[in-house]
């Protein structure tokens, strides 16, 4: 897990996750995200980095391969990881969907992982969750 100390300050960025019962915001500038494949129960991870121009995917892993599921040819193996650097822009969005087959998202971040239940405070079971980039309200 890659994440770095909580460093969003007043009038900073913070990271938003909205349901279809309203908009949860925790302050940080970095996570990890991870989750299990459905089918062929394989661990991915993504390390994250929340900016003002958006969410930026820094690096991917993961722990195996399978159909639909093969890391790119840039992917090296690291401790048992296939990891690169996905070359994508900053996003302003990422929407989370769960089949319920696999168990929830987790985010990771300074050593803790939690289940987006556990942050939002409610079931998330098979809906929809966006992930976005929000502007902290001034005090």
């Amino acid at each position: 897990m890659a994440a770095a100390p909580a460093g969003a300050g007043r009038g900073g960025v913070s990271l938003c996750f909205a349901t279809a019962f309203g908009v949860k915001a925790l302050v940080l500038s970095a996570f990890t995200l991870a989750w299990t494949h459905s089918v062929a129960k394989v661990e991915w991870q993504e390390d994250w980095r929340v900016t003002a121009a958006g969410l930026e995917l820094v690096q991917a892993r993961v722990k195996g391969t399978g159909p639909g599921m093969e890391p790119p040819p840039e992917a090296r193996l690291v401790d048992g990881w296939f990891q690169w650097q996905p070359k994508r822009a900053p996003m302003q969005q990422v929407v989370l969907g769960n089949s319920g087959a696999a168990g929830e998202w987790r985010l990771c971040h300074d050593g803790t992982c939690r289940t987006l239940s556990e942050i939002v405070g409610h079931p998330i079971g098979a809906n929809v969750t966006t992930m976005s980039i929000c502007e902290q309200q001034k005090k």
